[in-house]
């Protein structure tokens, strides 16, 4: 992978991502005043908030973008999993914010205590322009998150299309409230912000779970023992620990090789497995070789890939 080119297009995603979304605030905050729609303000107050956390990130991602430094071999790209962790943060408040507000202007219409007759062809038509600008920006953004294996980009992707169902939502609310009934305004506000509220749960998960190193399943384990089983002179394959720094990987190998060559010839074979493993997967950063003698009495068949400590799979 071109990380150049990576760093850059995540880079134009938050900068376009940023751009877009301090349009809308302005937009959307005055159009949900001036054409008096609670669910196109509470939209308009995320995108507020979407303002403020992709500053966060576009701050982030340029310091993940450092060279390793003394204090930090590994390079800053968890990074980009913290700008994650607070893009979930992020999206879990302002869904709170939105959800009560929604339903004090929802409590208000029921007991009589509002006024509020319906939104304006203004509010309308700022909604269905954010329903448009939110699906090339939610398809764009996820692209280049798929792309890049950049667990922020995928984040913002997710909150793209949140705001992109905030905005439908609003949208419908305005058409029925402008057709009497003002109450399914608010009513779509409220629950666009319980949907906003679990896709910023899912955020905090996936990024929470980058940050705790959380070892990567059976498939990654499977991926290593094919390229590690057709190398000569590997007898055993006794460990696999993966660890995750931002997309990247560092993976730990223990092989069991034949007591009875040289210490030059171990090496060989150790030099051979990471070159193996470098050329295979496109995300490997650091590959750490240990070699020592095999278990003479492990009958290791190369065909199936069986190995010494196969419980160290079931927990990758």
């Amino acid at each position: 992978m071109d990380f150049v080119k990576r760093d850059r297009d995540s880079m134009l995603a938050v900068k376009i991502g940023l751009i877009a979304n301090i349009l809308l605030a302005v937009l959307k905050t005055l159009g949900g005043v001036l054409g008096h729609s609670p669910a196109l303000l509470a939209d308009g107050i995320n995108s507020t908030s979407d303002v403020a956390y992709y500053l966060v990130v576009w701050l982030f991602m340029r310091l993940a973008g450092k060279p390793p430094d003394h204090e930090h071999p590994y390079g800053h790209r968890q990074l980009e999993s913290i700008a994650a962790l607070i893009v979930g943060a992020f999206v879990i408040t302002t869904a709170v914010a939105v959800f009560w507000n929604s339903i004090y202007s929802l409590y208000d219409l029921l007991i009589g205590e509002s006024d509020f007759g319906g939104a304006t062809t203004l509010a309308l038509w700022i909604a269905l322009f954010t329903i448009f600008l939110k699906i090339a920006l939610t398809f764009y953004t996820r692209r280049i998150g798929e792309r890049t294996r950049n667990s922020a980009i995928s984040a913002l992707a997710y909150d793209h299309r949140n705001d992109l169902f905030a905005a439908t939502a609003a949208a419908v609310g305005i058409i029925l409230g402008r057709n009497g009934f003002p109450w399914v305004d608010p009513l779509a506000g409220a629950l666009v912000a319980l949907f906003i509220f679990m896709t910023g749960v899912k955020i905090l998960r996936e990024s929470s779970a980058d940050l705790m190193d959380t070892i990567p399943g059976k498939e990654l384990a499977e991926r290593v023992k094919s390229v590690l089983i057709p190398i000569p002179g590997i007898q055993d394959i006794e460990e696999i620990h993966a660890h995750r720094f931002g997309p990247y990987l560092i993976i730990n190998v223990t092989i069991g090789v034949d007591g009875d060559i040289s210490v030059a010839d171990g090496d060989a074979i150790a030099c051979q497995v990471e070159e193996s493993l470098y050329s295979e997967m496109e995300l490997l950063r650091w590959v750490h070789v240990h070699y020592h003698p095999a278990d003479r009495n492990m009958e290791y068949d190369r065909a199936e890939g069986n190995h010494l400590m196969p419980e160290e799979f079931s927990n990758l």
